[in-house]
């Protein structure tokens, strides 16, 4: 009983109840909850990142696309804050991108007309269009 219990209707889920956080969400100044989440699976398997130890590290062919996006990574890297960080998502159980990095896209995210903050809370809007280029510009492969 305890083990169906956990696996059925009556487990418990983390994170937000409300949909809207669960999609996307200021973690900090970056993006979370799974628009932020499949940003980083992204970013990740097109090797935009890497993993060394703790380390996190933009690889050459993600500063380029970082670049094309029209975000001056070298003003980035010059910050004393960490360029990229794994950022467990409280929701989705996955990481997101944090970071100075994480922090720029989401402010070219709404730059572009992609997505809104929403005052006094936490939620992140995606546009019907903004969600498209999203998924066109960053998730497909």
């Amino acid at each position: 009983m305890g083990l169906a219990a956990q696996n059925g209707h009556m487990r418990t889920r983390t994170g937000p109840k409300d949909a809207a956080l669960r999609k996307a969400r200021v973690c900090y100044n970056h993006l979370a909850g799974d628009m932020g989440t499949r940003l980083f699976e992204s970013f990740s398997s097109r090797g935009f990142l890497l993993s060394k130890g703790e380390d996190l590290i933009l690889t050459e062919d993600g500063k380029a696309f970082v670049r094309e996006f029209d975000i001056d990574i070298d003003a980035l890297s010059a910050k004393k804050a960490p360029l990229c960080k794994e950022c467990l998502d409280w929701s989705e159980r996955r990481s997101h991108l944090a970071g100075s990095l994480g922090r720029a896209m989401l402010a070219r995210f709404e730059d572009l007309g992609w997505a809104m903050r929403h005052q006094n809370t936490r939620i992140v809007t995606f546009s019907q269009d903004g969600e498209r280029h999203f998924i066109k510009t960053l998730c497909d492969l």
